[in-house]
């Protein structure tokens, strides 16, 4: 197979035993074709990233990854990205794109420019939609967590893309502006708002999800703004491909072929 994710050095592979396969734990890195990218915004800016394609087949669906704040440790490998990146392409053909926003770095590398607080953003949102639009990656979704929700609901509304899962959404850069806009596109909005989130919890999130007609709110029992726990992370998966890949739940929590686990696994936001 490839090689791991970025950061992830000295890893030890891996294959079935003979019971079925082995459990997919939290350091466990799927076959994947993985793919140092650069985007190239409109205001002259170079960021990092990386895109990981199924091993032997076209992806039948795309994630474009908005990660958590980076003046909060988030970066492109905030866990549930680098998980989704990690499983995802092996085990329901979804490519997944990671990058690091302005100003943010990784073990990928740095990203040009400064955090603007979602402003300038923008650009990075508008590079990341271009490339996997240049590429022809199929059926473009956004998959935006904490800070990233923010993005994808200010600068996500492009026709590249068709809708937008947020992993607890706080709402705090978007407007209702903001929300009126996905209202009238139409586009699918699903949130997964974890019961015991910091920030926005379900029952409000419902009341300010309200504006959107189209939106889903998915409460997350027991759940919490980090999603730590490989409970956590499995129910966030299913739910994305619930949206991207429907026939391909559900999600298998062990694997019969070659895998690799990472060293460096560290179960954090950023």
């Amino acid at each position: 197979m490839s090689s791991p994710a970025p950061g992830s050095p000295a890893p030890t592979s891996g294959e079935d035993d003979d019971h079925g396969g082995v459990e997919i734990r939290p350091s466990t890195v799927l076959p994947a074709r993985r793919e140092d990218i650069e985007l190239h915004t409109a205001d002259g800016l170079t960021l990092v990233g990386e895109l990981a394609l199924p091993a032997d087949r076209p992806p039948v669906a795309t994630l474009i990854t908005l990660h958590p704040l980076p003046t909060g440790g988030g970066f492109m490998d905030s866990h549930l990205l680098r998980k989704a990146s990690w499983r995802l392409p092996a085990l329901a053909d979804i490519a997944v794109l990671r990058f690091n926003t302005r100003g943010t770095t990784s073990p990928r590398g740095t990203s040009e420019g400064a955090f603007d607080q979602g402003r300038s953003e923008r650009f990075d949102v508008a590079a990341a939609i271009e490339l996997a639009e240049f590429r022809d990656l199929p059926h473009r979704w956004l998959l935006g967590w904490s800070f990233g929700t923010d993005l994808a609901l200010m600068h996500g509304l492009d026709p590249a893309v068709e809708g937008a899962i947020l992993l607890s959404p706080p709402l705090r850069y978007s407007t209702e502006a903001d929300l009126a806009r996905w209202d009238a596109s139409g586009k699918p909005l699903v949130a997964l708002v974890p019961e015991f989130d910091d920030y926005l919890r379900p029952d409000e999130a419902k009341e300010r999800f309200a504006a959107v007609t189209q939106a889903e709110v998915v409460a997350i029992e027991g759940g919490r703004h980090l999603w730590v726990g490989e409970t956590f992370v499995r129910t966030a998966m299913n739910e994305i491909v619930a949206r991207l890949a429907p026939d391909r739940l559900p999600l298998p929590t062990t694997w019969d072929g070659p895998y690799e686990m990472s060293s460096d696994y560290r179960p954090r936001h950023g």
